[in-house]
């Protein structure tokens, strides 16, 4: 494949994707859903195929677990493009109207990015959700995914491509790469692709990030904490860090460290390992080994994004020193603290330098199709232009336009007319 020449026609054909009605996207997208319904016997068994070879090659069980593409997970791309459906359109519309002068208005309106080059690891479900957001927000995409979800990857593509395409959407408003060199390929296209959104592994992001020159969104790692204050009800916290450590330990979202106030901590710590059980692998620091059965902490512990049933434990001795320990270690993805003090959580969602931080509920909430997003590209814990799970508004830009009649800058730097700025309702 010539992957310049690739990427040239898939700009060509993102101005006439930027143009299509919402009709013609939502249209593509119902078919899209169609498609996938009838088609699900054959994607779950090419699925199998990939599994199987997954373990025959011994691939981390994470891995494997996130390479699963079954009824729900198929049950969950679709509720997620039917809620694509249903969203307004985030094309055309107008963030602000100005009048600057006499029949000379300002108009901002939102329109796509352009091409989006989306470069993701095992999951198969992923390609699904990238793709629907890419046609409703009018934008064209170049998928490159994991090589250990060849075949699923490849009937889903096939399926939505010709879906897409028989329903009005431009040859280029999707494209498949499928060996490992069109990553390098890829990077090269700055000319033609105007983003990068990469999902993997820390190592991986940074390698996009450093051999390319065009813009890259999104996350090197998801080590996510839970603080369990002094003030906390410990009924609550018990349930919720089990549930953000094991409801699906191989996401990004799921807690990798525990801190817990020194108050809290000879009551909290014994009651969340008899309720865990055997389903968590705790390891604490030297005054949580005093109190529950884990193993000894390292310092590189804090800073491991375990992807895996393990939980890293630390008691602090203030509030303080939780922010402090989780803008040092933390990847700046989700914290959440745990408190009935409505002064200490808004301290803590102040001072945490994160995407997203919450108080009292499970970081696994962290997500596009949990927050109404109807599914998300990746999330992003950079801070321009989008931060946290990126939905449809993290995949448009804005424009400027101006409408005139005659109009020169020399009167108004002369001083012969001047501007009135004047927003219209």
């Amino acid at each position: 494949m010539d992957y310049k020449k690739t990427a040239a026609a898939i700009k060509a054909d993102s101005f006439k994707m930027a143009s299509l009605s919402r009709k013609t996207r939502d249209l593509a997208l119902q078919a899209m859903i169609d498609t996938l319904s009838a088609h699900k016997d054959e994607i779950f068994a090419a699925n199998e195929e990939d599994l199987k070879q997954a373990a025959l090659d011994q691939l981390p069980m994470p891995i494997q677990n996130r390479l699963k593409f079954d009824d729900h997970k198929l049950s969950d791309c679709i509720s997620g493009m039917k809620d694509l459906i249903a969203m307004e359109d985030p094309l055309f519309q107008e963030l602000l109207k100005r009048k600057l002068d006499d029949d000379l208005t300002l108009i901002k309106t939102t329109c796509p990015i352009g091409v989006i080059g989306v470069i993701f690891e095992s999951r198969p479900d992923a390609l699904v959700q990238i793709s629907s957001l890419c046609v409703k927000s009018g934008n064209c995409a170049i998928l490159k995914g994991g090589s250990e979800a060849a075949r699923t990857n490849r009937i889903l593509f096939d399926l939505l491509y010709k879906a897409g395409t028989q329903a009005g959407l431009p040859k280029g408003f999707a494209a498949l790469i499928e060996d490992r060199a069109g990553i390098d390929e890829l990077l090269k296209c700055h000319e033609s692709v105007d983003l990068i959104i990469p999902r993997g592994s820390n190592q991986f992001v940074q390698y996009i990030m450093a051999n390319s020159k065009i813009p890259v969104m999104g996350h090197a790692d998801g080590i996510c904490h839970v603080y369990v204050d002094k003030d906390a009800d410990l009924q609550k916290a018990v349930p919720i860090v089990i549930d953000s450590k094991t409801q699906y330990a191989a996401a990004c979202n799921a807690a990798e460290t525990l801190l817990v106030h020194r108050a809290a901590a000879d009551d909290f710590l014994p009651a969340l390992a008899e309720a865990a059980g055997s389903s968590i692998e705790f390891r604490g620091d030297t005054a949580s080994q005093a109190l529950m059965a884990c193993t000894p902490a390292k310092d590189s512990d804090f800073e491991t994004e375990y992807l895996d049933t393990i939980l890293s434990v630390k008691i602090v001795d203030s509030l303080q020193d939780a922010v402090d320990h989780i803008n040092h270690y933390g990847s700046h993805h989700t914290d959440c603290i745990i408190t009935e003090n409505p002064e200490t959580a808004q301290r803590f969602m102040s001072d945490v330098d994160s995407a997203g931080v919450y108080q009292n509920c499970s970081t696994r909430f962290a997500d596009g199709f949990r927050y109404g997003f109807g599914a998300e590209v990746g999330i992003s814990t950079g801070k321009l232009h989008a931060r946290g799970p990126v939905g449809l508004d993290g995949l448009v830009t804005y424009k400027y336009k101006l409408f005139g009649n005659g109009q020169i800058v020399s009167d108004y730097a002369s001083g012969a007319r001047s501007f009135k700025f004047e927003d219209i309702k």
